[in-house]
């Protein structure tokens, strides 16, 4: 008798991903600052945008993206030929590991890296290799030495999450000039657009031919209701990644949507301004409550306590006054929560609750 279908070997021992919380039971009006979303939301553009594709739901998609494509070209300056656009920069992630690692492979990363990149290696049959950081930031000569013959991906967050931390741009170039010959470095820019003045290292990627960027309409854009994401990289590296790709892999509500909040730049930088007013709001206040946190270039906050159970109880006095954030135990940071950047009104709500907490866990 022929044996029930199975999965291929390794798939079952990938960890199902968990996002952040979103309810807490028994506690009504609540703060999501678990997921770091745009508490202030996408763009008004943005949002006609998406009411405008109502009467063709029946009709596809683009499936060659060109208009948001060039809308991304005019905004960053870049060749439209070279952008792909994707199901949110996950599934960009999920593309680069099934076209280019597998079985004999490896995938390397960083220890507090996006799960994302252990997940989709596993998943392409490859091995994942977390190497360590310092003071959890992204150490160049780890991965240097950890890259080897087998080492086909090497992906580093920067801004990284969930730490907040940033490497240099000339660490970036060191990095990939390092790196051997048949490794591509994927410089993930989820969080790139709330650094003043940071192209995401598009520069290095129109220099270097072994260098891939992401980025995504999740955060800054206040889109991850959409899934919507895009690349950049060589024409190479996008025609293979091309033919990965599902041609309606992006539904149009999202093109529309992200189009017109890639064009309305005068609403972007008014969320990269007031992310940075409360960010440092909450750096400077965690700080005076002798809570550690390193400075954070992203819309978050890695607020570092004294130990797990500290981090525990904290996170329950928060949910408690229905503030959710995100315990990172997975990231392998047990005795950290992120914390979300909220509106004004939340960031003191947060304040205010580990200030009682405080004072009651060092009584």
């Amino acid at each position: 008798m022929t044996a029930r279908i199975q999965p291929q070997p390794g798939i079952m021992d990938i960890e199902l991903y968990v996002g952040g919380k979103a309810h807490v039971d028994g506690v009504s009006n609540t703060v999501k600052l678990s997921s770091n979303e745009n508490p202030w939301g996408a763009s008004e553009k943005a949002k006609q945008a998406y009411r405008s594709v109502a009467g063709n739901l029946h009709v596809y998609p683009s499936s060659d993206h060109s208009e948001l494509r060039a809308a991304i070209a005019k905004v960053h300056g870049l060749d439209a030929e070279r952008i792909i656009c994707s199901n949110g920069s996950d599934e960009l992630i999920s593309f680069l590991c099934q076209a280019y690692a597998g079985a004999g492979d490896e995938v390397l990363f960083t220890e507090h890296g996006f799960l994302m990149y252990k997940l989709c290696a596993q998943a392409a049959g490859a091995t994942p290799v977390s190497e360590r950081e310092t003071e959890r930031t992204t150490d160049v000569d780890a991965l240097l030495e950890a890259a080897n013959e087998n080492t086909k991906l090497v992906f580093i967050a920067n801004p990284n999450n969930p730490t907040g931390t940033m490497i240099s741009e000339a660490e970036v170039a060191r990095l990939a000039d390092g790196l051997p010959e048949q490794a591509l470095l994927v410089l993930d820019g989820a969080y790139a657009e709330f650094v003043e003045g940071f192209d995401g290292h598009a520069g290095l990627v129109e220099e270097r031919e072994n260098i891939f960027m992401t980025r995504t309409f999740s955060k800054i854009y206040g889109l991850g209701g959409l899934r919507m994401g895009w690349g950049y990289g060589p024409a190479e590296i996008v025609n293979t990644l091309q033919r990965v790709r599902g041609p309606f892999n992006v539904n149009a509500g999202a093109l529309a949507a992200a189009q017109a909040a890639m064009l309305d730049v005068d609403y972007t930088a008014k969320c990269q301004e007031l992310n940075s007013q409360w960010r440092d709001y909450l750096q400077t206040e965690l700080t005076a409550l002798g809570i550690a946190c390193d400075p954070s270039l992203g819309n978050f906050v890695l607020a570092r306590f004294g130990s797990e159970a500290e981090a525990d109880a904290a996170d329950r006095a928060l949910g408690a006054e229905g503030l959710i954030v995100r315990a990172v135990k997975s990231y392998g940071l047990p005795e950290c929560l992120r914390i979300t950047v909220g509106k004004g009104a939340d960031c003191k709500r947060v304040i205010a609750v580990l200030s009682v907490f405080k004072e009651g866990w060092e009584a």
